[in-house]
């Protein structure tokens, strides 16, 4: 067996090389990017790398292994923590045990440390992206306690920027540019879900990396719960970045021959800058085997159609204004279960409400069945309010800490789904739910964070939540196979790839309002591909910043996403619904390149605009939108560039009207826009690209190229 072994994912079109040192106990990645060429001397590169040893340093030079050891001297924070009793095991020293299991996409490895009874296997594969995980096993016969277990990458020199996203409720995946010089970068998330605020998410690259020019690294935590990143510059020039599950001290206590694995690091890379490093985050969701591959169904939710106010009549004409302008489904929201009037009461109690639906749901839901929509309903099993029958039957099952006032958020406490009678008592609610009811969705919501949550044991009950919020979820989709599920938690705070084994949506944010939802889709599209990315059309006035848009500007949003609608379409005027009907028939009409496309974003070079679009991965079509965010300083916009198109193939270019689009105040407008377009070449669009119109702040064009 070789010291060093090399993998390659295999795609011409988007290859990259791995390196792996696994003579180091834990493995090292050696080499993680550009592609080295056919027949190269493995071991050449190793001795190329080698660093020199600087006055006043230790002896040895520790690796930024997979899981670095402070016990050989690595000066960085430690990839494993925690001790024995007695503060004892501290600081593992790990050697190689065996040889590696290689495949032509996987590398297996095992370490061991004999003195401190502890042993990591460490996986590697490498297909639409760089996958690692590494599982710590006590061998000793003592308890070993557990503070953390992270996946440590190493970056180039050359990656001196970091791109991270930070955000909040209803503003969600905020990418911020910084400088990555000498120290740490730090985001920790103990809010028990993915989180509005530090999305598991960082991408290094060279100085003044774009979305088409650059090297570039992604890595990403596919986890649910709570995490840390690090990205730190070390004294010495060396650069990582560490990922992993945050843990509350005491969280995971590993008896005799237990077994922690880490969740999953997805890591990415492009030597062609931002875009298509993404496309490996997308291609590795496309590939797994529960990826949607039906045409996703235009969806209408009830929420800021009738928010609590479940009225029969009310929600019969919403299905049928939703069936008239060619909806798919259709979805009841909060307020149909229990003494649900409003947020303060009912939930943890899932059945139907005998007050607001004497008949039971059957009636509503034939209704909208027969109109041709499939049903769907929203629920949030994780969480209980005070004032519910299962609270009041069992106050013990809450996730709280025995001795304390509970900490209340949204009149909600958290249900602790790692007591099993309380996760027996959910799962028998929803299974009879799905069972004794034609429903084809569930949009699961998760509404509050985690505080002060111990189990039933006293420990922090966080982790094992996570993991009882994946078996639930698990189990139901075992049961009832032909339902489909969205993950919710306020909006996008619980977006990751780990969720998306598991659900075919996502909820990107509770934010309607078009402009916000630009940016806030922009930077989920760094991470998901659109098909996966709830994106409705709200009221004209937002429903979370007051905001009054065209129906074009929010349709046009809206389109590049698993288009929905979150209105009372049941009161719109006759125009008002042709409009609706024919962006809707847009959507449907381009479903197929939107979400089996690749996404591209562009920079404009001004913070007033922003572009975005879709590529067939032939190269043949495309449709891609011109967005005026704000007044500008120049008068007119920028030629918007194209890359990434085929450079050798003509496209036709032309202007896809919008329903009541309007553009800015203008003399004369670009005459390609007017006078049925143009032809160019790929490598025309990509050097001096085309003209926009004058717009209106808050509104966009659209436009389509097909190659001829």
């Amino acid at each position: 067996m070789h010291d060093l072994i090399s993998l390659s994912n295999l795609d011409a079109a988007h290859r990259t090389d791995v390196v792996v040192d696994v003579t180091t106990g834990v493995p090292t990645v050696v080499h993680w990017g550009a592609p080295l060429g056919e027949g190269v001397d493995l071991s050449a590169t190793r001795r190329a790398l080698d660093r020199p040893r600087a006055n006043g340093t230790l002896d040895v030079i520790a690796p930024v292994s997979i899981v670095p050891e402070h016990g050989s001297g690595f000066p960085g924070r430690p990839g494993l923590l925690g001790r024995r009793g007695g503060g004892r095991a501290w600081s593992p020293r790990f050697t190689t045990a065996g040889e590696a299991s290689v495949t032509d996409r996987s590398i297996v490895t095992v370490a061991e440390d004999t003195v401190a009874g502890l042993r990591l296997e460490t996986t590697i594969e490498l297909d639409e992206a760089l996958r690692v995980r590494v599982a710590l096993t006590n061998t000793a016969a003592r308890r070993y306690s557990l503070d953390g277990l992270t996946v440590t990458l190493p970056m180039p020199a050359q990656a001196c920027e970091l791109q991270r996203f930070d955000g909040r409720w209803a503003r969600e995946f905020q990418a911020e540019r910084v400088a990555w010089r000498a120290g740490a970068v730090i985001a920790e998330n103990r809010r028990g879900r993915t989180s509005h605020e530090h999305l598991p998410l960082l991408f290094a690259g060279e100085t003044g990396f774009g979305e088409w020019h650059g090297d570039v690294w992604g890595v990403h935590l596919a986890w649910s719960g709570n995490h840390t990143m690090l990205a730190e510059c070390l004294d010495d020039g060396r650069r990582y970045i560490q990922v992993g599950e945050l843990l509350h001290p005491g969280e995971v206590v590993l008896e005799a021959g237990e077994t922690y694995t880490t969740p999953e690091v997805v890591a990415v890379y492009s030597g062609e800058g931002l875009t298509p490093a993404t496309w490996g985050f997308h291609r590795s969701l496309r590939a797994r085997s529960t990826h949607p591959v039906r045409p996703r169904p235009v969806t209408l939710s009830t929420w800021e159609a009738v928010y609590f106010d479940h009225d029969h009549d009310r929600l019969v004409a919403l299905a049928d204004a939703a069936a008239s302008v060619g909806m798919e489904r259709y979805v009841l929201d909060d307020g149909w279960f229990g003494s649900r009037r409003d947020d303060t009461s009912g939930l943890g109690d899932w059945t139907v409400s005998p007050e607001v639906y004497p008949e039971g749901l059957a009636p509503l839901i034939e209704h909208v069945t027969g109109l041709g929509m499939e049903f769907g309903i929203w629920v949030e099993p994780e969480m209980v309010n005070a004032d519910s029958d299962l609270a009041r039957a069992h106050p013990d099952w809450t996730l709280a800490d025995d001795g304390y006032e509970p900490i209340v958020g949204r009149q909600q406490l958290v249900l602790d789904l790692g007591r099993p009678e309380a996760f027996d008592h959910v799962l028998r609610q929803l299974d009879a739910l799905l069972r004794d009811h034609d429903i084809a969705f569930v949009k699961w919501d998760m509404n509050r964070a985690h505080a002060q949550g111990a189990g039933a044991d006293g420990a922090a009950g966080t982790h094992r939540q996570t993991r009882a919020l994946y078996r639930l979820l698990d189990e139901l989709r075992s049961r009832h196979p032909a339902v489909e599920f969205e993950s919710c938690a306020s909006g996008g705070g619980r977006v990751d790839h780990e969720i998306l084994r598991r659900t075919e949506r996502v909820w990107t944010s509770d934010c309607n309002d078009a402009l916000e939802r630009q940016q806030i889709q922009r930077g989920a599209s760094m991470l998901i591909p659109p098909e996966l990315m709830g994106a409705h059309i709200g009221p004209s006035r937002s429903h979370t910043t007051g905001r009054i848009h065209s129906l074009a500007f929010r349709g046009v949003t809206a389109l590049f996403g698993h288009l929905g609608v979150e209105w009372n379409i049941a009161s719109l005027d006759e125009r008002l619904q042709d409009e609706l009907r024919a962006i809707i028939e847009l959507h449907k009409a381009h479903r197929t390149l939107l979400h089996c496309g690749d996404v591209v974003r562009f920079d404009t070079g001004s913070d007033a605009h922003l572009a975005h679009g879709v590529y067939a991965p032939d190269r043949s079509r495309a449709l891609v939108s011109f967005v005026q965010m704000a007044t500008a300083g120049s008068l007119t916009p920028p030629p918007l560039r194209l890359p990434g198109l085929d450079p050798d193939r003509r496209y036709a270019v032309a202007h896809l009207p919008l329903p009541g689009e309007r553009w800015g105040m203008a003399v004369e407008q670009p005459a390609w826009l007017t006078d049925g377009g143009l032809v160019l070449s790929g490598r025309q669009l990509a050097v001096h690209g085309i003209q926009p119109p004058i717009l209106h702040p808050e509104s966009a064009v659209l436009f389509t190229l097909d190659a001829v």
